[in-house]
C-alpha cells in the first residue's frame, strides 16, 4: 500500500513539476512524451524506492504513539480524546476569521492557510492537555479509584521491598496501583548507582514491577509530576490530588502522610498484624550473628526478619542457642524482641 500511494503521489508531482516549467509544457514530440511519459514513470519509481524508508518512519511514529497512550489510563486516554476532538471543533468554528488574508496579494491565500493550521494545532493541543488535567477533576475519579476502591500510590520503598507483589498475588489488594514517573525515576537511578547493595535493591525493585504489572492488570505508571522537590512531598501532593492512598513501608513518609490527612497503607504493620503473638516467658531457639550495641548484649533474627536481642549473648556468637522472651516492642518500623539467655 505506502509503494502503490507514493508511487502514484511520484507520478503526479512528476507530472505537475514538468508543466511547470514552461519549455516542456509547450513541447511537442519526443520532448512531449517525456513529459507524459516518462518523466511521470521515473517520479513513479522514485516514489516505490523511497516507500521503505518511509514506511519505516511510519512505524516509529505509530509505535511511540502507542506506547504513549499505553502508558496513560483509561480515563486519561479518553479526556484527551474528548479534549482532541473539542478542540478541533473550536478551530473549525473559528476558520472565517481568516478568510480575509485569502484577498492580499501574492501571499494572501499562503498566509490564512498557515495562520488557521497555527490555530487549529495551538487549539488540539489545548483540547489535550485541559482533557488529561481535568482526569483528576470529579468526573473522572470515580475511574481512577476502579470504582469504590481508592487508587494506591506505591512509593520506592514498598516496591524494593517487594511484599507488595505476594500481597496482589493474594487477592487481597483491591483498586489501582499506581506507580509516579518520579518514583520510576528514583528507582533506575538506584539501579544505576555505583554501590553494589544500592544497585542490586533497584534492580530487583525493577523486577517486581515488571512482575506486578503481570500478575496485575490494575498497574499504571503516572506521568505527572508535583513542584515538591523531594519524592515523599511529591507522594503526598498527588495523592492529595487523587484522593488516593500511599502504599509505603516507610516509617517517615508514613507520619508525614498522615498528619496531612493521607490514608497510609504501611506494609509493615500489615506483617506485624500477621506475625505470630510472643509473648514474655516463651522460650525459642536463635542464632546469634553480630553484637549488639549495648555491652554483652548479641543479635540474632527470626526466619521473617524479626531481631532479637539477647542480654550476654555477645559472647556466643555463631551458636544456636535457647532464649527466653523478657519483653517485645512493636512499632510500625517493626518488632523487636528483647530476650534472655534460657537457663539449663
Amino acid at each position: 500500500m505506502f509503494a502503490a500511494l507514493f508511487g502514484l503521489l511520484g507520478v503526479l508531482a512528476a507530472h505537475e513539476i514538468a508543466l511547470s516549467l514552461h519549455v516542456l509544457a509547450r513541447a511537442g514530440g519526443a520532448i512531449g512524451l517525456m513529459r507524459d511519459f516518462v518523466l511521470p514513470a521515473i517520479g513513479g519509481v522514485v516514489g516505490v524506492l523511497v516507500s521503505p524508508a518511509l514506511l519505516r518512519l511510519f512505524e516509529r511514529l505509530v509505535t511511540a504513539v502507542e506506547d504513549s497512550i499505553a502508558g496513560l489510563a483509561p480515563a486519561e486516554a479518553l479526556s484527551g480524546a474528548i479534549g482532541l476532538v473539542v478542540g478541533l471543533i473550536v478551530s473549525f468554528f473559528v476558520r472565517d476569521i481568516f478568510q480575509g488574508f485569502n484577498y492580499l496579494p501574492h501571499y494572501g491565500p499562503l498566509l490564512s492557510f498557515v495562520l488557521y493550521a497555527l490555530i487549529t494545532l495551538f487549539f488540539s493541543y489545548l483540547g489535550v492537555r485541559v482533557g488529561l488535567r481535568q482526569r483528576l477533576s470529579s468526573w473522572t475519579r470515580a475511574t481512577l479509584h476502579g470504582g469504590d476502591a481508592p487508587a494506591k500510590l506505591l512509593d520506592t520503598s514498598v516496591i524494593i521491598d517487594g511484599r507488595i507483589l505476594e500481597i496482589v498475588q493474594s487477592g487481597f489488594m483491591d483498586g489501582r496501583l499506581l506507580v509516579p514517573k518520579f518514583v520510576l525515576k528514583e528507582l533506575q537511578s538506584i539501579a544505576d548507582s555505583v554501590d553494589t547493595i544500592k544497585r542490586s535493591r533497584g534492580r530487583r525493585g525493577l523486577e517486581i514491577l515488571n512482575h506486578l504489572r503481570e500478575v496485575s492488570g490494575n498497574l499504571e505508571i503516572y506521568d505527572h509530576d508535583a513542584p515538591e522537590r523531594d519524592v515523599d512531598g511529591k507522594l503526598v501532593t498527588v495523592a492529595r490530588q487523587l484522593h488516593a492512598q500511599i502504599l509505603t513501608n516507610d516509617y517517615n513518609l508514613n507520619r508525614v502522610a498522615r498528619l496531612q490527612g493521607i490514608t497510609v497503607l504501611n506494609i509493615n504493620e500489615l506483617a506485624n498484624a500477621l506475625k505470630p503473638v510472643v509473648l514474655p516467658g516463651e522460650d525459642m531457639s536463635v542464632a546469634i550473628v553480630k553484637d549488639g550495641k549495648e555491652q554483652n548484649q548479641g543479635i540474632g533474627y527470626l526466619e521473617d526478619g524479626t531481631m532479637i536481642v539477647v542480654e550476654n549473648g555477645r559472647s556466643l556468637k555463631g551458636e544456636q542457642i535457647g532464649v527466653q522472651v523478657t519483653s517485645v516492642l512493636q512499632t510500625a518500623a517493626g518488632r523487636m524482641i528483647f530476650a534472655k539467655l534460657k537457663k539449663q
